[in-house]
């Protein structure tokens, strides 16, 4: 055999095994790519919202795995997203990630749902003990934290930790927001006995509600001092209620959530403070734990996400600030 045969036999075999090297690796890199984890969130309109999707969608990106984002226009539509999830596992997904919208609505379709594929929960409960995994906040203590922030803030405008306030819920039923509404006002009951709840509203899912809310208990309560709004829509609304009767001074809110209007709210002295959760984190760890359960992996049954006060004080540490300012593209 030639030189120049032997080289170009060289070249074919080592060819042939790099060949043979990358269809052997095929299997473990195809499999990630082959995956679809469904996320299905509350309200693809919301910031929060879209925070989550941001997290599911680079999850995706680094694990490569296909993630589509589902959701309802709105939190009060529940009907709406029993319906995506139940379209979601008849496309035989390898896992679902869901951010319940109401706990007993959701019960059943949850249970019937994991009979096809692991379901992993986010953000709120639903009535079922289906979950493989489920990460939240621990929304009573985010709830307890509210009313910590809510009694500063009052002891600091009045120097006292003593008054009339309210509560205004977005909507009945809802998991998550009945565990702040209930740690907040265990809160207020044992530890500060001079704050007086004498309003515990709800709204329907709507800022403009939440507005009117508060509009409504600034006429009939004279000598209110504080409001926890529970969610990002009624500190949206409650937060434009004291902004139009420039009632900041002499009336604290403590919010939930946050987006460009309440963090301008803040700003401007309008909210005394955010109870912020980490969304984000919510997105991405929960499409990564549904990969992991696909795979067969052992994971936590549950997760504590974590929750922060946020005031016009310790806005800027770099910690609240990545808070505040997450990567929504």
């Amino acid at each position: 055999m030639s030189i120049a045969k032997r080289i170009l036999s060289r070249r074919a075999f080592n060819a042939l095994a790099g060949a043979a090297f990358v269809a052997a690796m095929m299997p473990a890199t195809s499999f990630a790519q082959d995956v679809t984890i469904p996320i299905i969130v509350k309200d693809t309109t919301s910031f929060y919202w879209q925070i989550v999707l941001a997290g599911a969608r680079a999850a995706g990106k680094d694990l490569g795995v296909n993630v589509p984002e589902l959701g309802a226009q709105s939190e009060a539509d529940i009907n709406g997203q029993i319906t995506i999830l139940e379209n979601a596992v008849a496309s035989a997904p390898a896992a679902v990630v869901i951010a319940p919208t109401e706990f007993k609505a959701l019960g059943k379709p949850v249970d019937e749902a994991a009979k096809s594929v692991p379901v992993i929960g986010i953000d709120s409960g639903a009535d079922s003990k289906a979950f493989t995994s489920f990460l939240t906040t621990d929304n009573v203590q985010g709830g307890r934290i509210a009313a910590d922030g809510l009694a500063a803030a009052i002891k600091e405008a009045t120097g006292k930790e003593e008054g009339e306030i309210a509560i205004i819920t977005s909507l009945p039923g809802v998991g998550s927001l009945d565990q702040r509404r209930e740690g907040f006002l265990d809160q207020i009951k044992t530890k500060y006995p001079g704050l007086k709840v004498v309003a515990d509203k709800y709204a329907d899912g709507q800022a403009t509600t939440g507005l009117n809310i508060m509009t409504d208990l600034i006429t009939a309560n004279p000598n209110l001092v504080g409001v926890f709004a529970s969610n990002l829509i009624m500190a949206q609304g409650v937060g434009q209620a004291i902004a139009e009767n420039k009632l900041g001074d002499k009336i604290k809110v403590i919010g939930f959530d946050s987006d460009e209007k309440t963090v301008g709210f803040l700003k401007e002295g309008v909210l005394a403070g955010l109870v912020v959760q980490d969304p984000y984190r919510m997105g991405y760890d929960g499409v990564k734990t549904a990969l992991a359960v696909s795979k067969g992996e052992k994971v936590e049954a549950n997760v504590d996400t974590g929750a922060n006060l946020v005031t016009k004080a310790n806005m800027s540490e770099p910690k609240i600030d990545a808070l505040l300012n997450p990567k929504v593209n």
